[in-house]
C-alpha cells in the first residue's frame, strides 16, 4: 500500500506598489533615497520581499545586503539557485552605484559576471553582500560584490557595469 505524504509549504508575500516610491527615487539623490528606505519611509521593493533580502549598511560607494538562505531558495538539486547570489550581488552593486548619483540621474545594470565558489544552503545561515563602486565616470560606472558568511567565508565574487542615465545638460536637479 502507497502512502502520500503531504510535504507542500506555503509562503505568501505582500508588497506596495513600486511606482510611488520609484517617482520619489528620481527626485532625490541616490544616497538619501536608500537612506530613507532603509529607515522604512518609502516601502521595499518587492523583489526584496520575495526574496527575503534585507538592506544593511549604506555609505557613498558602498552598500550592503544580507539574506538568510532558506528552503525556499532552493533549486532541484538541493541546493540554493544562483539566481538568489546574482541578485543579492545585482542588488548591492546596483544600490552601491545609485549611492553615487545626484538627483534626477538613473542608472541600469548593462553586464553582470558572477563566480561562485561554493553552494549556498540553508545552513549557510545569514549571508552579507558588500557592493562597492570601484569605477564612477559619467556615463559608465563599474563595481563589484563579495558575498560572505558570517564566519568571512566567500561564497561568491561578482562584477558589473552600470549605464548612467543623465538628463538634458542644463536640467539636472541637486
Amino acid at each position: 500500500m502507497h502512502r502520500t505524504i503531504n510535504t507542500q509549504r506555503t509562503r505568501t508575500i505582500t508588497w506596495d506598489d513600486p511606482m510611488a516610491s520609484a517617482q520619489a527615487a528620481v527626485s532625490m539623490r541616490g544616497i538619501d533615497y536608500l537612506r530613507a528606505m532603509a529607515r522604512g519611509e518609502f516601502p521595499p521593493p518587492p523583489m526584496l520581499q520575495l526574496m527575503s533580502m534585507e538592506i544593511g549598511d549604506i555609505e557613498e560607494g558602498h552598500v550592503v545586503f544580507f539574506v538568510e538562505p532558506a528552503e525556499f531558495h532552493y533549486n532541484p538539486i538541493g541546493s540554493v539557485h544562483g539566481g538568489l547570489a546574482c541578485t543579492l550581488c545585482d542588488s548591492a552593486m546596483g544600490c552601491a552605484v545609485h549611492s553615487t548619483l545626484p538627483a534626477g540621474v538613473g542608472y541600469t545594470t548593462l553586464e553582470l559576471k558572477i563566480n561562485f565558489l561554493r553552494p549556498l544552503t540553508r545552513e549557510t545561515g545569514r549571508v552579507r553582500c558588500e557592493g562597492t563602486v570601484i569605477h564612477a565616470g559619467s556615463r559608465i560606472s563599474m563595481a563589484e560584490a563579495r558575498l560572505i558568511d558570517g564566519n568571512g567565508k566567500l561564497y561568491g565574487h561578482a562584477t558589473t557595469t552600470c549605464i548612467i542615465f543623465r538628463p538634458p545638460s542644463g536640467t539636472e536637479q541637486t
